[in-house]
């Protein structure tokens, strides 16, 4: 019995001791607190939803070895300031989009999207297999940040009018809330093109400030109340696969251990791939109770006349500002490239098997 008690006792001193130095080394172990600043507030679902996933994700994974607070736009009170933000270090994260920063340079307008460009699945295969990664990590290095998507809207609708747009005519001086390469289409056109907080929309409408913006789509479109004071919805050309962005401190992500960078890049991925099944999801549900939960909604689509000076307008703004930034004519040629490559297979994939389902 001794023998046994004395066993007994070994045992169970080299348990405490092996819990006591797992204890240690666990207490050993740093944790990292970041700071992540949006463009939206925080209830615009589902763009805020990504980065909090996104965190989530990341602390579950790390094992609370890091750590992101979120802070919406109603905290920081910059929507459009958080690149200079990150790139300052005042935070270690964004969540945004890429088009806002056509004032820094008009060549990270297309790593959103572009009129008439390619579509959410296609755009994707770009950044991770046709070399878009790649090419936005150089055009933000000046910046010293990184850039990863940030979730996708899909094709998005083409926006709300207070009034019918049946000539070229009546969009020519219209006040219009519409980014990116779009909104240097629109503005060629005649229009006078504004970018305005995602906040201020509806307020900025409902006061006269704008007569039409375009939004997203109507998951989150029908949520915000455009439909109340400009009825008129438009289909879309001009953002279809619009792509969000996380941007990264690249000080800061370089500080971090190997396996919590590969954490970070896994969360983001993911985050942002959820985000474009819950927009989808959204709009669907939202799409298919517009005609009779919302009846003074019109869907219309721009006329012919519209729709090729829109196209016109794209192709003359790409050749010309891409002869002033090789940056610029370098990404747009990767995505032209590749878009003509994927097209053939969507045609022959998605399009023809729509075409021969809904005939």
């Amino acid at each position: 019995m001794d023998i046994l008690k004395r066993k007994s006792t070994k045992l169970v001193i080299a348990s405490v001791l092996l819990v006591g130095l797992s204890t240690v080394s666990l207490a050993k172990e740093k944790v990292y607190t970041w700071k992540l600043a949006t463009t939206w507030g925080p209830t615009l679902s589902p763009f805020i939803d990504a980065p909090k996933n996104m965190a989530k994700m990341v602390k579950e994974m790390s094992n609370g070895r890091l750590i992101i607070r979120i802070d919406a736009s109603n905290k920081h009170k910059a929507a459009f300031g958080v690149l200079d933000m990150v790139k300052g270090g005042q935070y270690d994260m964004a969540h945004t989009a890429s088009y806002y920063w056509r004032g820094k340079n008009i060549a990270l307008l297309p790593l959103t999207t572009m009129p008439f460009g390619m579509t959410a699945p296609e755009q994707y295969a770009w950044f991770y297999q046709g070399g878009g990664m790649e090419l936005m990590q150089k055009a933000y290095k000046p910046y010293k940040v990184l850039s990863y998507p940030g979730g996708n809207t899909g094709n998005q609708m083409g926006g709300w009018f207070r009034k019918e747009i049946k000539s070229l005519d009546d969009l020519k001086g219209l006040k219009m809330r519409i980014p990116g390469f779009a909104g240097e289409v629109m503005a060629k056109l005649g229009l006078a093109v504004t970018n305005v907080a995602p906040g201020e929309l509806y307020t900025s409408l409902e006061r006269g400030g704008l007569d039409a913006l375009e939004w997203v789509g109507p998951g989150m479109d029908i949520k915000m109340g455009f439909h109340k004071i400009a009825p008129y919805y438009y289909t879309g050309w001009h953002e279809p696969s619009t792509e969000l962005q996380y941007l990264v401190n690249t000080r800061k992500f370089n500080k971090l251990p190997k396996d919590l960078q590969v954490i970070l890049k896994t969360a983001m991925r993911v985050s942002a791939y959820d985000m474009y099944i819950q927009n989808y999801a959204m709009s669907a549900d939202a799409w298919s109770k517009i005609a009779t939960d919302y009846p003074n909604v019109q869907i219309k689509t721009f006329p012919k006349e519209v729709m090729d000076a829109m196209k016109k307008a794209n192709k003359e703004l790409r050749a010309e500002m891409s002869k002033k930034n090789p940056q610029l004519k370098e990404i747009l040629d990767s995505q032209e490239a590749f878009q003509k490559k994927a097209r053939e297979w969507t045609i022959m994939s998605d399009y023809r098997y729509l075409k021969d389902n809904l005939e």
